[in-house]
């Protein structure tokens, strides 16, 4: 459809009415709350010069004022800018510069640390705190912007608007991944009416006749999404939701919880449920089987399917959450530049191994010619997705001319993963070629961890690498030289990372060794490396 996702989301609003559209804990939005109070806030964005094509920042947790913000800039035809809420100074200055953000909408939690960097982003010029007054920043209240402001009157909008969703890629420092609107609500269409079975509308009366028929045999999604908003799993599964009428469930904690999930999942009669990997299914798994220990279990009945991106999500680990509830255990494989790729899924019936997935319909696996590789051969290929002309790096040709394609006439997204085929088509996925490690869902790029430790004093050199972990898919290993004399521990290295950057990109183990291994053109010996991280890091 030719059109703007806030557009269709206004058609599901009128048809939903007050039928609720998000959980947060305590808090209920119904669809014609949520649709007002996003076009008061559009109101009070533009009063502030927000306008078409502008870049307005997003430092929220999880909750219905995620999605109100984000569906106030869809209405205006902004650009929301994704910021994760771990960042430190450093980070979150980079990635506001680099955004050009005009404005911030931001939790009153994290008002210390944008503070800190305000007075560097010139650009930055209006900000909006939810939340009760914290610290010194001066910031407007996002109820009262809310209360204060008349409803923005609907406009007309285009596909060809524009979105974008920040990552840490495969480039190193988060990129951000333009696209239009066309896309976005290609995505979104996927995570919703082709979750319940229904054709994507071709038009806004077809997509108001499909959401009427959805409500009236009650086929919404009832959808809980337990990652951040501020990664595109979480907020494309989402609007996935959205787009049927369906209610969206998140966590009331800020600190994932497994207990508190299962006891979401039974209260609201969960169908869906988003979670990431391993990360988040081995303790979920634990609590599951106390719960059932203790004479207790919890009702997962309601559960039809649930469902990871982009993270190790082990074959043991499913078949341990199937113990306890029969749903469909769905494995993406997807980047935020394009995909899915690929899918793995595991019933009670059907079994599946671990990294063991099924190609997606035009998705290829291909060799550094751009053939596809033959099935059975045990040759290595790039995994390659089809991307439209639109999809791009935001601001770097470069970097938007390495991950997208041209390869014999089609343009395909090429985000670094490896991977053979069997003799039957399956995919064997092998890990990325780039330096990138992710980690429990965060993606971390090892050259900007090995800057920081760089500077320590008693650092002469060092490796930062992602050691293969049951758990977190991979955890941040660095191997250290000291220099000569030096004294330093590996708490001490740790620290000194968490005092620059997120907490998720502190080595989880600090190896030391007499010297680093490189080749005469001064590269490291990334083969060496690994063994000695490998071998010497205990596992977690």
């Amino acid at each position: 459809m030719d059109t703007n996702l806030a557009t269709l989301l206004e058609v599901v609003a009128d048809e939903a009415g007050d039928r609720p559209v998000v959980v947060h804990g305590d808090t209920r939005r119904g669809w014609r709350e949520l649709d007002e109070r996003a076009s008061r806030l559009a109101s009070w964005l533009a009063d502030h010069g927000v306008g078409q094509g502008d870049r307005v920042a997003i430092a929220l947790f999880n909750g219905p004022e995620y999605l109100e913000t984000v569906f106030a800039l869809l209405k205006l035809r902004a650009l929301p800018v994704n910021v994760n809420y771990r960042y430190r100074e450093r980070e979150l200055q980079e990635l506001l510069t680099d955004a050009s953000a005009v404005a911030i909408v931001f939790d009153a939690a994290l008002t210390d640390i944008v503070a800190a960097v305000r007075d560097d982003l010139p650009k930055l010029t209006s900000l909006l705190r939810l939340g009760q007054q914290e610290g010194q920043l001066q910031a407007d209240d996002y109820e009262r912007a809310i209360a204060d402001n008349p409803p923005m009157p609907r406009t007309e909008r285009s596909g060809d608007d524009g979105w974008l969703m920040f990552t840490g890629g495969t480039t190193g420092s988060p990129k951000g991944v333009a696209c239009d609107q066309r896309w976005l609500i290609g995505v979104a269409a996927n995570n919703g009416y082709a979750v319940v079975g229904v054709p994507t509308p071709g038009d806004l009366d077809g997509v108001r006749a499909t959401v009427r028929d959805l409500l009236r045999d009650g086929r919404s999604l009832r959808t809980l999404v337990a990652p951040p908003l501020m990664h595109g799993t979480g907020m494309y599964m989402s609007f996935g939701t959205m787009l049927t009428g369906g209610t969206v469930v998140y966590l009331p904690s800020r600190n994932y919880d497994p207990d508190e999930l299962a006891e979401q999942v039974q209260a609201h009669r969960v169908g869906h449920l988003c979670i990431v990997g391993d990360v988040f299914a081995v303790p979920l798994a634990d609590a599951l089987d106390r719960a059932a220990e203790r004479g207790r279990p919890y009702d997962l009945s309601s559960l039809e399917r649930v469902v990871s991106v982009g993270v190790l999500w082990s074959a043991e680990v499913k078949r341990r959450l199937l113990a306890h509830c029969d749903a469909r255990m769905e494995d993406l494989l997807a980047a935020s530049e394009g995909g899915p790729f690929a899918r793995s899924v595991t019933t009670r019936q059907k079994q599946t191994v671990t990294a063991r997935f099924e190609l997606l319909p035009g998705t290829r696996v291909l060799d550094d010619n751009g053939d596809d590789i033959v099935p059975g051969s045990g040759q290595v290929g790039h995994l390659a997705a089809p991307t439209p002309e639109t999809t791009r790096y935001l601001d770097d040709p470069e970097k938007t001319a390495q991950t997208f394609r041209m390869v014999k006439g089609q343009r395909y997204v090429v985000a670094g993963d490896l991977a053979t085929l069997d003799a039957d088509g399956s995919l064997v996925l092998l890990g990325r070629d780039s330096r990138v490690i992710n980690t429990g869902g965060e993606k971390v790029f090892a050259e900007e961890v090995e800057q920081v430790l760089a500077d320590h004093p008693a650092v002469a050199d060092v490796n930062v690498l992602g050691v293969p972990d049951p758990r977190w898919g991979h955890r941040i290993v660095a191997v250290v030289e000291r220099l000569p004399g030096a004294e330093v521990t590996d708490q001490e290295l740790m620290d000194h990372v968490g005092a620059t950057l997120a907490g998720y990109k502190r080595p989880r183990e600090v190896v030391f060794v007499p010297s680093i291994q490189r080749s005469p053109s001064g590269k490291i010996d990334l083969r060496w490396a690994r063994r000695v991280a490998s071998e010497s890091a205990p596992a977690t």
